[in-house]
């Protein structure tokens, strides 16, 4: 899972919270019911755009680039999982694995090569249940006893309740000699309060010193009258803190006497008006999620996952104040809300890294494997939205460094894991382990450095498509930023589109999608979206020169000015699969709805059906013989179509790849023009991640009340709450008006 999903599973976000199509966006909650799309009117006589499928043979998808210099990754047994946020093992056993899924059930294996795996434990009856995109409930973490299975108890970290929903810790023990644990046997050891699902922590762990640690986040929220309220900062309350508790001294524990507030009185789950809490280790966290002892020295290493900008890697001591709300990683955030910040010493973290990178930090360990590389005793971590690998090397840097990146993978990173060997493994949050090896090998990039290079432009004239390039428009297009576009496809020579049952497209191996973005006549950006030859997506971004004779790659994402005080986007590679997400498989724009239309080919200069055309060239596996009678979106800004089924069409653009059924974010919202307005579970839905200031009345869609609807005031903002929540500066005002209008005409959810 991603934490806060992001922001997230959870994310998230934001993550996961954490995010929308091809970096153009949404508002952040659902949408509303809608009728079947209309149907385009058969021509009279139908045309083809095209006579004949071009001929393709420069532009294609080049191998996936190796971004890391030292590590790779290695399926870890090729059995799957069902959204696996931990992998451990047991003090003195190295040959069962325990996989955390945060469904509620701990699966275990023995060896590497296994057949099948087996229930340790199901606490589905007792634990939250998991949101359908992920969301940051469920089962959480899991700690053995450091003399286990001498005492045989085995901690579990979870959610539950509703009013008020709380994170826990519990102790488990077995009945049949360690096989399985016993759902009877559950003992309560500490509970904290939450108002929201969001910001849960739930990593727990023994230290070297054999206290149990647990890390719990600020609670979730944003920053309306009940969300976090510098819970971090706050010492008489659990939230957003680094907990240390003693569950062998007393029943169900005790404070250690080197806590900082050791001695008082215990905090009740609520926490209390005055009175500092003694469980505390240490404070001013938002959300920490995975984090670790070094085997070697005991230290303490926390991924916290940031809030709008920064994501931080804190070396964790006893009594520490690491900043949240009044800082976000180093930089100031809240020192004028939050109490205490002009007084408090706050502690930064070792190394950070920007939005640009990524948007949920997962927390992993330092190296003390027996493999032979530089990197042992070096700490590695990841993040779950974009799925890269870093490194902290800088040991004796004085201020917060941007980490060495060691890999780019496709993987949600929801946890890593470290073998009783000192071997580490990444969690996948989609179902899969992977064992990390170290090498020397050295990372290469071979995407071209100049668009004229790709093969998919004209070798004369870089502006134009190269000959084997197919254009085409579709009908409810992204939000750019109010930039202009035009859009082909590049197929390999004797490969089809599949089409499938539901009307969305997949494509194969070696397609390449190019997008143009003009403002007024000029060329500020080309991208390219391919699916490279092992079959995983990846986007490249091109920057075009001022005299627009060429473009360049930007790496790692840029923001530039392009005049008139506006700044432009360029995505890292990481944000373009963000958006473009496996739910909604990878290439976006392109499905039966959204080229039901006309479009006129300069090939040709003739105007015709997309859909006709591109089957008479013989490009659809199966055929799409009657365009007349499939189904066709409207576009959300033009005549056709009723206000509902516009508004519908723009939701179903611009955020439905990350607001549906396994979308990974932190939410269950469904904004698919298919769903109806109560499957949207948006309608008349309370917030559960704060209400941004809009009171009781607050809902994600509020029939009849634009004002009241998150999903507008969320639109219409680009701040840290904004959707979309990355990609984009400028407000589609537009669309808020579209959506405004749609939601005030709403009388009911029916």
């Amino acid at each position: 899972m991603k934490p806060e999903q992001v922001k997230l599973s959870t994310v998230r976000l934001a993550l996961a919270t954490l995010l929308l199509a091809a970096l153009q966006g949404c508002g952040g909650g659902g949408g509303g019911s809608a009728a079947p799309p209309t149907q385009n009117p058969p021509p009279s006589t139908p045309t083809t755009g095209l006579d004949s499928r071009p001929a393709n043979a420069t532009c294609a998808a080049w191998p996936r680039p190796d971004a890391g210099s030292d590590i790779s990754l290695s399926r870890f047994t090729n059995l799957t999982f069902t959204q696996p946020v931990a992998l451990l093992q047991a003090p003195a056993d190295s040959s069962r694995w325990f996989v955390v899924q945060q469904n509620g059930i701990v699966r275990q294996f023995t060896g590497t090569t296994p057949s099948s795996a087996s229930t340790f434990i199901d606490i589905s009856s007792i634990s939250s249940t998991v949101l359908s995109g992920g969301g940051e409930m469920g089962l959480l973490g899991m700690a053995f006893h450091p003399n286990y299975p001498t005492d045989n108890r085995v901690f579990l970290a979870f959610t539950t309740g509703d009013n008020p929903m709380v994170v826990r810790v519990s102790s488990f023990t077995s009945s049949d000699g360690g096989s399985t644990l016993n759902l009877a046997s559950q003992q309560v050891v500490i509970t904290v309060n939450k108002v929201y699902d969001n910001h849960n922590g739930g990593h727990i762990a023994f230290g070297p010193d054999g206290y149990l640690y647990f890390g719990v986040g600020d609670g979730g929220g944003g920053s309306d009258q009940h969300g976090d309220r510098g819970n971090g900062q706050r010492l008489t309350i659990m939230l957003g803190k680094m907990l240390r508790i003693d569950v062998d001294g007393a029943t169900p524990y005790s404070s250690p006497p080197s806590n900082p507030y050791a001695g008082n009185a215990m905090c009740p789950a609520a926490g209390r008006a005055s009175g500092n809490c003694p469980e505390i280790y240490a404070y001013g966290l938002r959300n920490p999620w995975r984090w670790s002892f070094d085997r070697d020295n005991g230290d303490l290493w926390v991924g916290d996952v940031g809030q709008g900008e920064w994501e931080e890697v804190n070396r964790v001591t006893l009594g520490g104040n690491y900043g949240w709300r009044c800082r976000e990683g180093a930089h100031d955030f809240n020192t004028g809300g939050t109490p205490g910040c002009t007084s408090a010493t706050l502690i930064d973290p070792v190394a950070e890294y920007y939005h640009d990178l990524g948007v949920a930090i997962t927390g992993g360990y330092v190296y003390r494997g027996t493999q032979n590389t530089s990197l042992v005793g070096r700490y590695l971590f990841g993040d779950y939205a974009s799925g890269r690998i870093w490194a902290w090397i800088a040991e004796n840097a004085t201020q917060p460094r941007e980490p060495t990146q060691l890999l780019d993978t496709n993987l949600n990173i929801s946890s890593f894991g470290e073998g009783n060997d000192g071997e580490l493994y990444v969690v996948h949050y989609g179902g899969t382990l992977h064992k990390i090896q170290f090498t020397g090998t050295i990372g290469s990039n071979p995407a071209p450095q100049q668009l004229s290079a790709t093969g998919c432009v004209s070798s004369s004239d870089a502006k134009q498509p190269a000959s084997g390039l197919i254009p085409y428009a579709i009908n409810a297009p992204f939000w750019s930023d109010g930039a202009d576009k035009e859009r082909w496809l590049a197929l390999p020579n004797g490969q089809n589109i599949a089409v499938e049952t539901d009307g969305d497209w997949t494509f194969p191996t070696g397609t390449v999608l190019m997008k143009n973005f003009r403002i007024g006549t000029r060329l500020i950006e080309t991208r390219l979206f391919m699916r490279h030859p092992d079959g995983v997506w990846g986007g490249f971004s091109y920057e075009w020169n001022a005299g627009q004779t060429d473009a360049t790659l930007v790496e790692g994402g840029a923001v530039r000015d392009v005049g008139s005080g506006r700044n432009w986007i360029f995505p890292s590679e990481g944000q373009c699969l963000d958006c473009h997400t496996q739910a909604a498989g990878r290439a976006l724009g392109l499905e039966t709805s959204q080229l039901n239309r006309s479009f006129t080919y300069t090939q040709t200069n003739r105007t015709a059906n997309e859909l006709t055309t591109l089957n008479h060239i013989g490009l659809f596996t199966p055929a799409i013989t009657n365009a007349a009678s499939q189904p066709a979106l409207p576009d959300p800004f033009g005549t056709a179509g009723t206000v509902s089924e516009r508004a519908r069409a723009y939701l179903h653009t611009n955020c439905s790849q990350c607001h549906r059924p396994g979308g990974l974010t932190p939410s269950n919202m469904d904004l698919r023009y298919s769903a109806t307005l109560v499957g949207t579970n948006a309608c008349n839905a309370v917030p559960r991640s704060g209400d941004l200031g809009l009171g009781s009345n607050a809902r994600l869609i509020a029939p009849g009340s634009s004002a009241n609807s998150l999903m507008v005031n969320r639109m219409n903002r680009r701040d840290t709450s904004a959707m979309p929540p990355l990609g984009s500066n400028t407000v589609d005002s537009a669309a808020v008006t579209l959506i405004s209008q749609w939601i005030n005409a709403l009388t009911a959810c029916q």
